[in-house]
């Protein structure tokens, strides 16, 4: 794997993980009924995920230029990271939800 790849790789890792934490952190906040902390919370962790969106779309424009990269655990290991930060964000925002309902 070039340097160029592993860079786009960690990159997905690196804003996955983060937007992970963000979201994770908006429903520590919005348990606590601080909603406002929990929406800037998931705006900094829509950011994350859209940096990584940026790794992979390199990624990919990359393969579709006929430069295919090797696929290993780093790799594979990236997008499931992404997926999960995906659905985990997708998830925190509904838990938010139902907080401000309840504190209403």
């Amino acid at each position: 794997m070039g340097e160029e790849q592993l860079q786009a790789v960690m990159g997905l890792i690196v804003n996955a993980g983060n937007a992970k934490s963000d979201a994770m952190e908006a429903i520590h906040a919005a348990k606590e009924g601080n909603f406002a902390l929990a929406d800037e919370k998931i705006k900094i962790a829509e950011q994350s995920l859209v940096e990584a969106h940026h790794s992979q779309t390199g990624l990919l424009q990359e393969e579709a230029r006929g430069n295919s990269m090797e696929i290993n655990l780093l790799t594979i290991h990236s997008q499931d990271h992404l997926m999960t930060s995906i659905t985990f964000n997708d998830l925190a925002k509904e838990i938010i939800e139902v907080y401000k309902k309840l504190a209403d």
